[in-house]
């Protein structure tokens, strides 16, 4: 009897403590992206982002704070896209791309100030549209995955979260051919609210 006692305290003693340094939140913000490659202008457009994240502690300075996130990635084919891929269709302005990925980050903190965490972390990400006016006949151009790797810091203020980071892509997004490596970059900056 004593040890089942002892158990059952030892289990609630662990579990309030486990739940203690357990939180979920929602976050969104703007994301400053491009696509890596000479075929797409060289230069950073405006997305957005929309999400929710959980915070499980793992110790004094350690959280994993995996997260789910609606991303949405802008960039612009240039002019050469058309040279570079001759099934392109004929364009004379900018062909604006909007790339909608449901991201999965998984994020590693180490807490180096009372507010301040540092991150970093690979992030999953599912196409969930294809661009089918890049190319003639209505060919798929991007690939339906994407894997980044994160960095970047985060500062906690009670329930509000403050985050800003770099990603970059390290997987080819191109589903033409295997010429052109192109990958996703940029920044996103966020606010979000533990609940």
């Amino acid at each position: 009897m004593k040890t089942k006692l002892f158990f059952l305290a030892a289990f609630l003693i662990f579990s309030s403590a486990a739940m203690a340094q357990f939180n979920i939140g929602v976050k969104g913000g703007v994301n400053i992206s491009k696509v890596d490659d000479k075929a797409f202008r060289d230069e950073f457009t405006y997305g957005y982002h929309l999400g929710g994240f959980a915070e499980v502690g793992l110790g004094k300075r350690l959280k994993i704070q995996p997260e789910v996130l609606w991303n949405q990635l802008n960039t612009r084919a240039d002019t050469a896209f058309r040279n570079i891929y001759s099934n392109a269709l004929d364009f004379s302005n900018y062909k604006d791309v909007k790339l909608n990925y449901l991201s999965i980050p998984v994020l590693l903190s180490y807490k180096l100030g009372n507010v301040l965490y540092l991150q970093a972390g690979p992030q999953f990400g599912i196409l969930l549209n294809q661009d089918k006016t890049l190319l003639e006949n209505g060919k798929e151009a991007f690939s339906k995955g994407d894997f980044s790797m994160l960095g970047g810091v985060q500062l906690n203020v009670s329930k509000l979260r403050l985050s800003g980071r770099y990603f970059v892509g390290l997987n080819n997004i191109s589903e033409i051919d295997d010429n052109s490596k192109w990958k996703n970059q940029g920044f996103q900056i966020s606010a979000g609210f533990a609940l």
